[in-house]
């Protein structure tokens, strides 16, 4: 409950699950109890050294000072040659602001498009800040199901049939958070014919797009001619490059978009740091096999997790087709997901997110991050186990 003073704007603003339940493990950790942290989208790998070292140049040598608000000339070229060169997207270092991290676009997009009462759509379950950015810009939220029986995709005809004369925007995440669903070309292009003779928006987040596996190839809307002037992709450095502290992301728009965002740069944050532009070039200009062994990686520990985790009564699991989340339904294990969330963290010191957290569609699943090792991950898979046979003796009991 906030304070009478607290403007009531603030009350349509969500939170994000995962640091609530790492603030719940940190406190059990404090009391000598060992987590296993799952709840986490955090890389468990460092930041190409080769990257670091060039933010510690950049700030040895002084490039400490302001910079442009839309991002530094030399580092929007570089994202406009990678999308041109490997994404099919046609832009221009003129459509690109770079922000600190992935969630100023978010929020920029909804300020910069929705007037209150204009309906959003986006993908449940989905990132909770999809939801609170809606709200908090007096949109409307209107949720599409992504769920298991349809490999966590948007079905089209749901889409249409969601769409009314109010439909503004519509948000697609692909690979998906929580569920690491990934939308194919086809299915991109059925979105696109939905949306063909239309003047809807929209905001096609793709932070987790060099994270894709089982010879799945990432497609952009943006790539789609007649989408490219209404579409906002997000993308940043976070998941491919192990720099999620580094705050740097940015977006690809129309132009139009673009100087009401880096308006919008001026009015908040100002720029982004030199040193970190700097280093976000040299990673997308350096050496790309660290992305590939980070990527490999996250697909040999997912495979191992999914594979145990079907071998345990009560629990079915996809193997993702991207990012480094598992979705996996508990529904036949008895209990609720949130139930089952928090017992599985103070029963057996596994740190997981409970799908509904994620939207109404998210239940009965459990996110799990596999952004960490293997070690780790095979300890999580005897506690899950051995917590699940725990609650069945409790049925027979």
């Amino acid at each position: 409950m906030n304070p009478e003073y607290i403007a009531e704007r603030i009350g349509r603003l969500g939170s994000e699950s995962a640091f609530e339940v790492l603030s719940k493990a940190k406190a059990l950790e404090a009391q000598g109890i060992d987590v296993v942290h799952l709840e986490i989208g955090q890389p468990d790998f460092n930041t190409p050294e080769h990257v670091s070292k060039v933010a510690c140049e950049s700030i040895e040598e002084g490039r400490t000072g302001y910079t442009a608000s839309q991002g530094e000339l030399y580092l929007r070229e570089a994202i406009a040659k990678r999308c041109r060169e490997y994404e099919n997207i046609n832009t221009s270092a003129d459509e690109i602001v770079v922000v600190p991290g992935g969630k100023p676009i978010m929020f920029f997009t909804m300020l910069a498009l929705i007037n209150p009462g204009d309906e959003v759509i986006y993908p449940n379950p989905g990132f909770p800040i999809y939801e609170s950015c809606i709200r908090f810009a007096g949109g409307v939220p209107v949720p599409v199901p992504v769920i298991m029986e349809n490999d966590f995709k948007i079905d089209p005809k749901v889409l249409k049939s969601l769409i009314t004369d109010k439909t503004k925007l519509i948000i697609i995440n692909s690979p998906g958070n929580p569920t690491g669903g990934v939308m194919e070309e086809k299915d991109i292009r059925a979105i696109a014919d939905v949306l063909k003779d239309t003047n809807i928006f929209v905001l096609s987040d793709e932070i987790y797009s060099r994270l894709i596996y089982n010879g799945t190839k990432h497609f952009s809307m943006a790539s789609i001619p007649f989408m490219k002037d209404r579409t906002i992709v997000l993308n940043g450095f976070s998941k491919p490059y192990a720099m999620t502290g580094w705050r740097i992301g940015y977006g690809i728009m129309n132009k139009d978009l673009a100087k009401v965002m880096t308006l919008l740069m001026v009015n908040s944050s100002s720029c982004v740091a030199a040193f970190t532009q700097e280093a976000a070039t040299a990673a997308l200009e350096g050496p790309q096999e660290c992305v590939d062994e980070m990527a490999q990686a996250y697909k040999e520990r997912l495979e191992y997790f999914v594979n145990e985790l079907n071998k345990i009564p009560g629990i079915q699991c996809l193997m993702p087709k991207g990012s480094f989340y598992l979705f996996p339904s508990i529904k036949d294990t008895g209990l609720s997901d949130r139930e089952f969330a928090d017992r599985l963290l103070r029963e057996a010191g596994v740190a997981c997110l409970a799908g509904s957290s994620f939207g109404k569609y998210g239940e009965g699943h459990l996110r799990l991050s596999a952004a960490t090792s293997f070690e780790n991950l095979q300890e999580a898979i005897t506690r899950i186990r051995a917590f699940v046979q725990k609650l069945a003796k409790e049925k027979i009991a």
